[in-house]
């Protein structure tokens, strides 16, 4: 039913797992609520249905069309979403809930995901808690000021990716084909021959296309400024296939259905090839390469394997000799898992054609080849698709409608490049769509990461020597290897002042699914590992672990060591971190909550009887703008009826950009939010945006807003002193992102353990945020609660498994388990009174922080209680339970409820 209703313009109804398991395509039939992805339509013949758009004249009250439904006001007033994609199924959900599963959300909501919000901001609405205030003119900066586009998101009107007249599309649309790939079943294998004739014969197919029509180019799907920071080792369709899952050969078609068919009549001779699917296995001498053809150009770059991506070498001190001074040492390795970003709009585009290409002073040109596209950096992709087709950046222009989550996933080019060929050749209109299976085999996930940490320490706690040995598995592909692996060394050893610390880690290829950027890009994975060992450290000196902690983290003033040397931008904005452990001590200290934690909805945070209890803590550092370079341009214009319109080319996930870029304006401006109108993520806009990624969208679009504002505050008050005109002013910012601000994060978690079945329960979940000036609190919370959320997924279950072949066998919601309401508990979000000095408004980042010190003290908090260190990720239920088993619960002096701290 999904599909014909949304083939009817309810485009309220979403795509989001295709297997009834998330919720986002939630309706009433005959007031009752259904997943119509997996409700048969002949069902509802003569039977009323409801969606999102129509909810309101079906309201209990009766409201006339254009008014919102009691529950649609309630999630506006609270502002229950962030990227908006499960706030339709969300509110059709709750406007069915009678007073028995009003008292019990966690069931209520049991069929309904959200990867964004970490679920405080849905009770919030539901309960009829209001957050939202209107924006004034002297305090634009600081309030509760509304997301644009919200009443949008809650009527199901705000248009996603796909949310257009497609099927029935007329104009740029008309004759719209449907594409769908051939994925390869092996993980490693050479192309030999491919026979298209068989699928060129299905009625409705147009076109296949093979390695043969591809250009013959190497580029990387990761996007950054400057392409140089990943290896170009992919084609567009390849002769060889490195994991299972690659797309093979591309089939576009009237319709789905038809493409799908002829995927299936390709005939594809492979001759299988040796792979390998571990970091170990890659290492090993004589292991099977997975990119033979790169094998020398690596050798050359002084690379020190076949099968390694990128390397990172540092030290600053001596190691050894800090090692010799210490009284405890400690040292151990830390695995972390496989994640998916599982945002719930996956991956696609659609390619078409509009106007013409101006070809000289007067002559009409080519038509313009326009990509509608689920991304986080609309410019790099029109740049990269311009250098793989030999297209000037006059003749392609990419747009990004309201993406429906994005995390780092949506930072590649994975549909893009192939919908632009076939638009390309077939002269048509092209579409592509990702299910959620194909997500989770031909998209990017979190890397694995392997790492072995070794501390030192005097017996006062005072910090001898750090060292790591990082092995990253980058998977099939070497996108944002290097990178990523570069960021989780240097922010993490950066935060700590220690006269000797060492880094060396390798991204290491395997034949497994590509690996790429993700929330934290690779700081998560070393913190875990660091702050677990740090942890440990303390107990084995008989310190304070916050102590220990308090004594050694960086201060103002510092300047802080990279260990890898050429970054150098780096630079303590505003200093929050004491503020920070002084919050942690504080709610160490205590026994009682400040807000009603535990799973939500639950009693309160008492253990029950023969549980063990235990607090942990962790900290982390994060830059702001990701190394490399990050630019934007922005523009702010006066019109002549007196609105201001603010172009940006930042795109909005749910990261909130869009309403802080629209506060900083405006506080600027003197006037109030809602005056200005914004245009965004449209390479027609402005000149460049980088993108929304590397917690750069408030920090550097941010920065470039301030200063088109500025830039046009003062045209407005040199026309007021001279007093004439009264046209249109615009005002321009740029920023280069540079210098880099840092921002600190801190967690704290009480829990509970059973013993007898690894059952692991948070009792009280405290976060505190350095987040510079927050310009909008309740949204800024949204953020660290959602990171949150996303890290105890990772830290508690996550896990996107392989079998023997290298398939992923976790291919669906139901087997790939994302936190649902009754997992995640509400979380205390404090933030330290700072104004940063380089961000703009004094604003620092915090889209990615929030989640770093999730899982280190998840898993400090576990030690405490059991006695046991847990070194690998997830901490799932029989994990736990196998290892108390094994050690026993409450090993002596730290078990059984006893902690630091």
């Amino acid at each position: 039913m999904r599909t014909y209703l949304r083939e009817r313009g309810s485009f309220g109804v979403k795509k989001g797992c295709d297997a009834g398991d998330c919720g986002a395509c939630t309706v009433h039939v005959d007031g009752e609520p259904v997943h119509s992805c997996v409700y048969p339509a002949v069902r509802v013949d003569g039977r009323s249905v409801t969606t999102v758009e129509g909810l309101a004249d079906a309201g209990p009250d009766g409201e006339a069309s254009g008014r919102l439904h009691p529950v649609q006001r309630k999630f506006l007033e609270a502002q229950g979403f962030q990227c908006g994609f499960c706030t339709a199924g969300f509110v059709m959900t709750a406007a069915a809930l009678d007073e028995e599963l009003l008292a019990d959300l966690p069931r209520a909501f049991k069929g309904n995901l959200c990867r964004c919000t970490g679920y405080r901001a849905i009770e919030d609405a539901v309960r009829g808690v209001r957050h939202i205030e209107e924006p004034t003119a002297d305090d634009a900066v600081g309030r509760n000021a509304p997301a644009p586009g919200g009443r949008e998101v809650v009527t199901g009107t705000a248009r996603y990716t796909f949310d257009l007249d497609l099927d029935g599309g007329t104009g740029a649309l008309s004759g719209l084909l449907h594409m769908k790939l051939l994925r390869s079943p092996h993980a490693h294998a050479r192309i030999t021959a491919v026979d298209t004739r068989a699928a060129l014969r299905v009625p409705g197919v147009h076109a296949v296309f093979t390695h043969h029509d591809a250009p013959d180019r190497r580029f990387s799907t990761a996007q950054h400024e400057h392409p140089e920071d990943d290896p170009h080792d992919t084609r567009l369709l390849d002769d060889t296939v490195r994991h299972v899952g690659q797309r093979v050969a591309a089939v576009v078609a009237d319709s789905e259905a038809a493409a799908e068919e002829g995927c299936r009549r390709v005939e594809v001779t492979y001759e299988v090839l040796p792979a390998v699917l571990t970091p170990e296995e890659a290492l090993l001498p004589g292991a099977p390469v997975v990119h033979a053809r790169e094998a020398a150009e690596l050798s050359e770059a002084g690379l020190s394997g076949a099968n390694v991506a990128g390397e990172v070498h540092g030290e600053i001190g001596d190691v050894e000799r800090g090692f010799a001074a210490a009284d405890a040492v400690y040292e151990e390795t830390f695995r972390t898992p496989r994640a998916q970003h599982a945002s719930l709009e996956t991956h696609g585009a659609v390619a078409y054609f509009e106007g013409s290409v101006p070809d000289g002073p007067d002559a009409p040109g080519p038509r313009r080849l326009v990509v509608r596209t689920s991304t986080q950096a609309p410019y790099l992709v029109r740049r990269s698709l311009c250098s793989l087709l030999d297209l000037p950046p006059e003749a392609v222009r990419v747009v990004a409608g309201r993406v429906g989550g994005a995390f780092g996933g949506k930072q590649e080019m994975l549909v893009e490049d192939v919908v632009a060929l076939a638009a390309l050749r077939t002269g048509r209109p092209v579409k592509l769509e990702f299910t959620r299976a194909e997500q989770f085999h031909g998209a990017t996930t979190r890397h694995p990461f392997t790492v072995r940490v070794k501390a030192g320490a005097r017996r006062d706690g005072t910090l001898t020597a750090l060292q790591l040995h990082v092995v990253s598995d980058t998977g099939a592909y070497g996108n944002h290897a290097r990178t990523v692996l570069s960021h989780g060394c240097v922010d993490a050893l950066a935060l700590y002042r220690c006269p000797n610390k060492k880094a060396d880690g390798f991204a290491v290829h395997t034949h497994t699914v590509p690996a790429g950027a993700f929330r934290g890009y690779g700081l998560g994975q070393v913190v875990f590992a660091l702050e677990s060992a740090l942890d440990e450290l303390a107990r084995r000196l008989g310190v304070d672990p916050l102590l220990l902690r308090e004594r050694n983290v960086v201060r103002p003033g510092d300047a802080l060591e990279t260990v890898v040397g050429g970054v150098t931008d780096l630079r303590i904005g505003s200093y929050g971190l004491d503020a920070c452990l002084r919050k942690l001590r504080e709610v160490s200290a205590s026994t009682g909550v400040d807000v009603a934690c535990g799973p939500a909805g639950s009693d309160g945070p008492e253990a029950p009887p023969g549980w063990l209890v235990g607090d942990g803590s962790a900290v982390s550092m994060i830059a702001a703008a990701g190394p490399g370079g990050h630019f934007a341009d922005a523009r702010v214009t006066l019109t002549e009826d007196g609105t201001y319109e603010l172009a940006v080319g930042s795109i909005e996930s749910g990261n909130g950009t869009t309403t802080a870029l629209r506060q900083i304006a405006a506080a600027e401006l003197g006037i109030t939010s809602a005056r200005i109108v914004v245009r965004q993520a449209d390479t027609d806009v402005v000149g460049h945006d980088t993108g929304a990624f590397g917690s750069a969208g408030t920090v550097v679009a941010g920065e470039a807003v301030l200063r088109a504002a500025r830039s046009l505050a003062r045209l407005v008050r040199v026309r007021a002193a001279r007093g004439d005109g009264d046209g249109p002013l615009t005002g321009y910012g740029r920023s280069a992102g540079t210098p880099r601000t840092v921002a600190f994060n801190a967690h704290w978690f009480r829990v509970a353990v059973d013993p007898d079945s690894g059952e692991i329960r948070i009792l009280r979940s405290v976060h505190v945020a350095d987040a510079g000036t927050v310009i909008n609190p309740m949204q800024c919370r949204g953020q660290v609660e959602g990171g949150v959320a996303q890290a105890l997924g990772v830290a508690l279950f996550e896990d996107v498994r392989l079998d023997g072949r290298g398939a992923v066998c976790t291919a669906a919601f139901r087997e790939y388990r994302l936190p649902a309401f009754a997992d995640v508990p509400r979380t205390e979000v404090y933030f330290t009174p700072t104004s940063d000095a380089i961000g703009p408004a004094g604003a620092k980042s915090m889209s990615e922080s929030p989640f770093n010190p999730v899982a280190p003290a998840l898993a400090n908090a576990l030690r405490a209680a059991t006695g046991v260190r847990f070194t690998r990720l997830p901490l799932a239920r029989d994990r736990v339970w196998r290892e108390l088993s094994r050690e026993g619960p409450g090993t002596p002096p730290y078990g059984r409820g006893n902690s630091y701290g």
